[in-house]
């Protein structure tokens, strides 16, 4: 092969969508697939069916160009392409913590019969350990097309900055067997590399590791602090001046060493809990023994914030208008898989509080899921006659709010901060009771 390689893209959800247009922005030829018609159908007119900040606009710019186009036909896939990713889910079986690897299994499947010679295909998808070498060893087996290989190349997108992230990585991570399969993902990225980016090339197993490795020590350190919260709690000491003071430490740093309501998304709980399971499956289970309190920190940060807010109300929800600001599991997103905001307000409800609810962008997914929930179109509207507001998604429009916008229609003046990103002192100089987890009142 001569010349810049063409890419398909095998999956055109969150990460494959992505993938595909900014690919495209850097100036490669992309055929992106989905068996989803009405998926195809969105992107191909130019709709993104997510809510990613500047992806919009550079879907519709490489539409534009002729150098991104969708398709349902994996024939179409094969006969074009000589780079070949896939992106499809991988989410956690239901019941169990495992992976759950039946849609890359089948794109895997689907796509073999209609290899050209000398092509390459990447994972991206998140799986555990062991997946790639089964796959190289399926493809060698079958032998579909003379000199086909085998690569894994884990994404690491973070939702809110997924453009930034794939058109300049911090790192690009490279499973490979043999060189030639390492050359052509060179060629691949070859615009991204020259930034310059740092690469790595390492085996399959290594590459497989490195993106629930990361996730894993994230999610630790997002519930050491919750921890810390905790503690703070019983000894009324204040979690954001210790996050501040251990910030300064350069052995530990501030990032994502902010105590509140914890995580969620589609990532960060079902990796960890996959890692785990996988763990156990090879009988190294007890390495990865501390995921299991990491996780349960996590999940006891959303019924704590529920204990907070009945605290606040004299103990009971009952009868009480309850205004939640946030449903996504972060801000810049409209995800609300496994969403601490709507975890906390679907318990509210089931003790008998009224809650409306108010977030920019992922009301629409939320009313799919949640639709007992009521649903209001501002921040004011969500907050008029409540007994107490919730902030639980910073929002730069939340976190930026002036307490003089609600305060004339509100029932009673009392916020709780689930994300440590108000300022305590506007608040309660405005007239507010303020409360906050991990920290004094």
């Amino acid at each position: 092969m001569t010349g810049r390689p063409r890419l398909t893209v095998i999956g055109t959800g969150y990460l494959g969508a992505t993938h595909a247009v900014c690919m495209a922005e850097l100036g490669f030829e992309v055929l992106g697939l989905d068996v989803d018609a009405a998926k195809i159908a969105a992107l191909a007119s130019g709709r993104v069916p997510f809510y990613e900040p500047g992806l919009p606009e550079l879907l519709q710019k490489n539409l534009d160009s002729g150098r991104l186009r969708f398709t349902t036909s994996m024939a179409e896939v094969g006969a074009f392409g000589d780079v070949h990713f896939l992106c499809v889910g991988t989410p956690q079986k239901i019941g169990e913590y495992a992976a759950d690897l039946t849609y890359l299994d089948a794109a895997f499947d689907a796509l073999l019969p209609e290899l050209r010679e000398g092509a390459l295909v990447v994972g991206k998808s998140t799986v555990p350990a062991g997946t790639a070498e089964r796959l190289a060893d399926d493809l060698a087996q079958r032998g579909t097309a003379r000199g086909v290989e085998l690569a894994w190349n884990p994404e690491f997108l973070r939702e809110g900055f997924a453009v930034e992230d794939t058109l300049r990585p911090d790192r690009l991570v490279f499973g490979v067997r043999a060189g030639a399969a390492e050359a052509l993902l060179r060629a691949a990225y070859a615009p991204v590399i020259a930034a310059p980016t740092p690469v790595v090339v390492c085996d399959f197993a290594t590459a497989q590791l490195v993106k629930v490795a990361a996730n894993a020590f994230l999610a630790t350190k997002i519930s050491f602090i919750n921890a810390m919260a905790e503690v703070c709690e019983a000894t009324h000491g204040d979690v954001k001046k210790l996050s501040e003071a251990l910030s300064y430490d350069s052995r530990i740093g501030g990032r994502f060493l902010h105590a509140g309501l914890g995580f969620g998304g589609g990532c960060l709980p079902k990796d960890i809990r996959a890692f785990m399971a996988r763990a156990g499956e090879l009988g190294v289970d007890q390495a990865l023994s501390f995921l299991k309190e990491v996780d349960a920190i996590n999940q006891r940060r959303r019924t704590r914030m529920v204990e907070l807010a009945r605290e606040s109300l004299g103990g009971s929800f009952t009868g009480a208008n309850v205004t939640i600001l946030g449903a996504a599991f972060k801000p810049n997103s409209d995800d609300i898989r496994d969403s601490p905001a709507l975890e906390v307000a679907a318990a509210i409800m089931a003790q008998g509080g009224d809650v409306a609810l108010y977030d920019p962008v992922a009301m629409d997914n939320a009313r799919r899921v949640h639709p007992e929930i009521c649903y209001r179109d501002s921040a004011v509207d969500a907050a008029r006659g409540a007994d107490i507001v919730l902030h639980l998604t910073e929002w730069s429009e939340f976190r930026t709010m002036n307490p003089s916008a609600l305060t004339p229609v509100v029932a009673h003046k009392r916020i709780v901060d689930g994300r440590n990103a108000l300022d305590p002192q506007l608040w309660r100089d405005h007239g507010w009771t303020y409360r906050a987890l991990g920290r004094p009142h």
